[in-house]
Formats: structure tokens, sequence, C-alpha cells
């Protein structure tokens, strides 16, 4: 089994980041290495990172010289990964303990390079809902109009990644990079367990659904290049989607 290297942005994500990283460092595939991206100004919470897993060999720690997002973070992980695989985890969604497992062991039986799998949301303590994809492949065409595939699912191997992957967005960074990753002629294979938690905190951009039109308009107009029409078209497709989720 190839070696994993797990990249984890943060900021200001305290009250979940412990139990974020604990449902990594319990898995039950162990060769892995931990890249948390520090992305926060204030290092507070850098601090107590640092004194908390000082002696845990499997987690580096990066400080940003700046705040540059989720997206910029994790390509400054990737530049840092010494694994074949890359994961990403967003600090405050948790891994159920077979996950990395279970999913590399279907990369490896089928010879796939780009996998994720199906979720939970947490929405509050009594209410999760079960994001399930209904395809086993997913290309550039599918996802156009539906962005089935949840970043905290997501393990890759570092060979088909290209360089800048994710755009500096506020949301939606993710999508762009599937897009970008699949128009190239790759498919994402879908391992058909929930594997994963989302978790909904408060004051969550990537709980913004404003934010997240916002940006979904750029994805198509700017990123995909498309015209003001065709990128109207796929934003109300994508909305849409969501909205059945």
């Amino acid at each position: 089994m190839p070696f994993v290297s797990v990249i984890i942005p943060y900021y200001k994500k305290i009250n979940y980041i412990k139990k974020t990283i604990d449902s990594v460092l319990n898995q039950t595939f162990q060769d892995f290495e931990i890249i948390l991206v520090y992305d926060d100004n204030i290092l507070d919470d850098l601090i107590t990172l640092q004194e908390e897993y000082k002696k845990n060999p499997k987690i580096k720690i990066i400080k940003n010289l700046n705040n540059l997002g989720a997206g910029i973070s994790r390509n400054i992980g990737i530049k840092h990964a010494s694994g074949e695989i890359i994961s990403f985890l967003d600090a405050d969604d948790f891994w159920l303990p077979e996950k990395l497992n279970k999913q590399l062991k279907f990369m490896s039986e089928n010879n796939y390079d780009f996998t994720f799998c199906n979720y939970e949301k947490k929405l509050s303590e009594k209410k999760n809902i079960k994001i399930i994809s209904l395809k086993k492949k997913i290309g550039y065409k599918d996802l156009l109009k539906s962005c089935d595939i949840g970043l905290s699912t997501v393990s890759i191997k570092k060979k088909i990644l290209i360089d800048n992957l994710f755009p500096p967005l506020k949301t939606q960074e993710d999508y762009v990079a599937w897009l970008k990753i699949t128009k190239k002629n790759s498919y994402a294979y879908n391992l058909p367990e929930s594997l994963v938690i989302w978790n909904k905190s408060k004051n969550s951009l990537s709980s913004n659904f404003f934010q997240k039109i916002k940006d979904a308009f750029k994805v198509y107009n700017y990123y995909m290049k498309f015209n003001f029409i065709k990128s109207f078209y796929y934003v109300i497709c994508l909305s849409i989607n969501f909205l059945k989720k």
C-alpha cells in the first residue's frame, strides 16, 4: 500500500481540529503523514497546535506568511507532500476509522488514480443527511452540472495533479480542481460507502449558499472560459442539483 499525505488547511477551527486530526491518527491504515497548513495571521491556535503535536512525527505544521485561503493552502500542502497518494480533509470534517484502508484497496485493486466516497452531512447533534453518489464514475461533462465529489472524501494519485490545482476562491475551489483534472480525460471513481462526516460549522463559507452561487459563476466564466449565457445556464443546473441535496 502506498504512503499517503493528508492535507488539512487550518483557519479558526480550534473547536474541531483535534477531533479531525484524531480521526486520521485513528485510521486502521497507518502509513501516512498529516500536513497541517496554518492559514491564520493570529498565532494563538498555532502555539496550541504545535504544543499538542510536537512529539508526533506524523504531523507537519506549515505556517503561511499571510492568510491565503483554503485552496492556496492545499496547493502549498501538495508541494510539501511526500506521499504517492494525496488525501484532502477540511479542518472540521472527520473520517471513519476504515476510510483510508478501504479507499486505498479500492484504488489498488482497480488501478484508479482519482477516487472519492459517499459521506454524511452532520447538520446538528441529532440530524445527519447521507450524501450518496448514484454514479460509479464521474467525468468532466457529469461534473459541469453537479459536483457530487466531497472534498474530504478524495484520495488521488499525486502524479495526476497539476500545479496550482486549487484557485483562490472563497468557495468552489475544490470544484475547479476536479474540473481541471477530469477535463484531461480522467475520471473520478466512487467507493460506494459513507466513510466521512461533513460537519456544518457556524459561519462556514462552504455553508453560504449565495457565496457559492457567486463563485460558481466565476468557475464557469473565468476558469472554464464559458461565455455569460453558458455560464449562467450551468450555474442554474448546479444550483438545482445543490438544492436537491
